[in-house]
């Protein structure tokens, strides 16, 4: 029985995948191009160590802003601030980081938690608003977002900005030493047999992205407060009965939320810009969310969906080349994410319905049992 959910749960991402391949070449199809020579054009490109490498850095901030916007979901909550967490969790971290007179190790230690603790901070505006006023998060945390972006602009122009020399119109923070960037993966890489290209590094903040999806699973699916919290999700009547305080939960969910959500720009501030410009990149909140939705809420289904991302962004770059416009792949993505959307409620009423013809199975022999046994 387990067994045959797993296939009928593994139904849904694979189907949703053909059906965006096939939209997608019927989109190709439509501008005169050939759909097996666009497959087959950014299989070849994708797939080039270069490549890999790119789409696995692209992925590590999608995953953790999967992570931070997954933990709500299991809890039947939005956290859509995502985007506005991690651009002033990055401004303040870089700032701090650039400027504290520390050792290495402890310098990137600094900028994790002051990271972590801003995003907190932030997020968990919206979770006061939401037991104190009943603001329901999803406006709350969209509005925010706003606010942050602003407030972000402010302190960069006025108050965190580095003295540029003549001629530099970059608006950004001072650079962070050296010895407080966590180094790249390359050596490993090259311990390993596999020699990364010019140019080519793979993030050192992937072992930490690892150990934080790690932590999600422990946390939500092992421990007590995980239990309350996915009981909190699914049945939130029962689960107050049974003595959990919602709105403690929905305040330790929120400031979670944001905690993982500070991180989101640490891959790229440690491995990229080394500090924070107004080019810093955007984007990663709102894309994790649809990160998490195709991973279903699960670290394994997020992590594959965000290098699933990362792949199409890399393997597109080759097809402008060739002709072919490479927003095709925003066409895959958007399928991608409606399908799966789909195909996990077709999937969910599949078994929910398997479910219930299995409990009326099970009555029916108990009352056969019962009338059986001689009066």
């Amino acid at each position: 029985m387990r067994v045959r959910r797993m296939l009928i749960a593994l139904l849904a991402p694979v189907s949703a995948l053909v059906l965006a391949v096939l939209i997608s070449s019927a989109a190709v199809l439509l501008i005169h191009k050939s759909p097996i020579t666009t497959f087959r054009l950014m299989a070849s490109f994708g797939v080039r160590t270069d490549s890999l490498i790119f789409a696995a850095n692209e992925a590590i901030p999608l995953f953790v802003s999967g992570l931070a916007v997954a933990i709500g979901f299991k809890m039947g909550l939005f956290n859509i601030g995502v985007e506005g967490q991690y651009t002033l969790a990055a401004l303040v971290a870089a700032y701090v980081g650039a400027v504290t007179p520390v050792p290495g190790v402890i310098r990137i230690v600094l900028i994790l938690l002051v990271a972590m603790i801003v995003g907190a901070a932030w997020a968990s505006i919206g979770g006061v608003l939401k037991i104190t006023r009943g603001v329901h998060e999803v406006i709350s945390t969209i509005m925010l977002n706003f606010v942050a972006f602003g407030i972000t602009a402010y302190l960069l122009s006025h108050f965190l900005k580095q003295q540029n020399l003549r001629g530099d119109f970059v608006i950004k923070t001072k650079e962070i030493p050296s010895s407080g960037l966590i180094p790249s993966l390359n050596g490993l890489l090259r311990a390993l047999g596999v020699h990364p290209p010019a140019g080519s590094e793979l993030y050192g903040f992937l072992p930490l992205a690892i150990v934080i999806g790690v932590a999600y699973y422990v946390l939500v699916w092992r421990t007590r407060f995980g239990y309350d919290l996915r009981a909190s999700g699914s049945n939130p009547d029962a689960a107050r009965v049974s003595g959990v305080d919602s709105r403690a939960m929905v305040m330790k969910m929120m400031i979670l939320s944001g905690a993982i959500a500070g991180l989101v720009g640490m891959p790229d501030l440690f491995g990229l810009y080394h500090r924070y410009t107004i080019d810093f990149v955007a984007g990663l909140g709102f894309t994790g969310i649809a990160v998490a939705l195709v991973g279903r809420n699960h670290p394994v289904g997020i992590a594959l969906a965000a290098f699933l991302f990362g792949f199409l962004d890399r393997a597109a770059q080759i097809l402008d080349l060739e002709g072919i416009p490479k927003e095709i792949t925003i066409i895959m993505r958007g399928v991608i994410i409606l399908c799966v959307v789909i195909a996990y409620e077709v999937v969910r009423r599949i078994v929910q319905a398997q479910e219930v013809r299995a409990a009326a199975e099970r009555m029916r022999l108990m009352t056969q049992e019962a009338e059986s046994v001689p009066a």
